[in-house]
């Protein structure tokens, strides 16, 4: 009998982890396409203290991740620029050492530039935010679909940094100044709307991240490339399918969806197959040891 309820058990909880696998988790896009590195310390905050940091600053790393995608159009490049000179000799260098992270390798180095490139803005953080979303933007796809060598990919980190710093001289820049009064007032808006809700709103140094409505997907994705995983931890209480959250709570607690009938029928359908398999088994062996001498 122990062991046809185990089998019933596993069988139980095969059927449901079938019915409520999670979803694979989205790519970075699922945060907006923030801009955001690998140290980077996130946490979800609901009402009170979350409301207190939808801040005009804090929607500058979102609002250019999503200004460099509108701008990416009206910003292309004629003639291609000409990379050359002493990122490749360095770079070649780094490959005698190993692997070599194209995308890491090409962020650092454009990135790096962006404080003196934005030393004379009016702007000056609104400035460095473009200039790295514009470095992630170019370097992503600079290296994207390269050959798996190190010499091809140190070439495609040197040539992406060197696109970025001319694109966003050229056009970037000022295509994405001209758009943050209108995207930050609109983030905000947003901001402190999710900071009354039970999910909250996801911060990561201090930067909003707009996550839309794929707060879990961000979050997964955001685990997957984060040193430290993101600060979810629960301050709310629920009951049924509602959650309410305590001010200066810094996450919220998930409702566990339901499923869907169809979902219900599927799971009830096979625990019946396992029920009377185990109850068949169950009388053959009844049968068998009422024969036996």
């Amino acid at each position: 009998m122990n062991r046809a309820f185990s089998f019933f058990a596993a069988a139980a909880v095969m059927a449901f982890s079938a019915v409520f696998t999670s979803p694979a988790a989205a790519g970075i896009d699922a945060c907006g396409n923030i801009d955001v590195s690998a140290n980077a310390e996130c946490k979800v905050e609901v009402q009170g203290g979350c409301e207190a940091k939808c801040q005009p600053i804090a929607f500058e790393a979102s609002c250019s991740a999503e200004l460099y995608a509108s701008c990416k159009g009206k910003c292309t490049l004629e003639p291609p620029v000409s990379c050359t000179g002493e990122c490749n000799g360095s770079c070649s260098g780094s490959c005698q050492s190993g692997s070599f992270d194209c995308q890491g390798s090409c962020r650092t180095s454009c990135s790096g530039k962006c404080s003196s490139t934005c030393s004379s803005s009016a702007n000056k953080s609104e400035c460095e935010a473009s200039c790295k979303a514009t470095c992630s933007g170019e370097c992503d796809a600079s290296c994207s679909g390269q050959p798996p060598s190190c010499d091809a990919q140190c070439k495609a980190s040197c040539r992406g940094s060197c696109k970025a710093q001319e694109n966003f001289a050229k056009c970037q820049g000022t295509c994405q100044a001209s758009g943050f009064v209108d995207c930050k007032s609109r983030l905000s808006g947003g901001c402190k709307v999710r900071c009354q809700q039970p999910e909250g709103s996801l911060f990561c140094d201090g930067s909003y991240v707009d996550t839309g409505d794929n707060l879990k997907n961000c979050i997964a994705a955001l685990n997957a490339i984060l040193n430290v995983k993101v600060d979810a931890s629960a301050s709310s209480s629920c009951s049924g399918n509602s959650c309410s959250a305590e001010a200066e709570a810094s996450a919220s607690c998930a409702a566990i969806p339901l499923p869907s009938s169809h979902q219900l029928g599927g799971v009830t359908l096979l625990l019946s197959v396992v029920a009377s398999v185990v109850l068949r088994n169950r009388q053959r062996r009844s049968l068998f040891n009422y024969r036996r001498p």
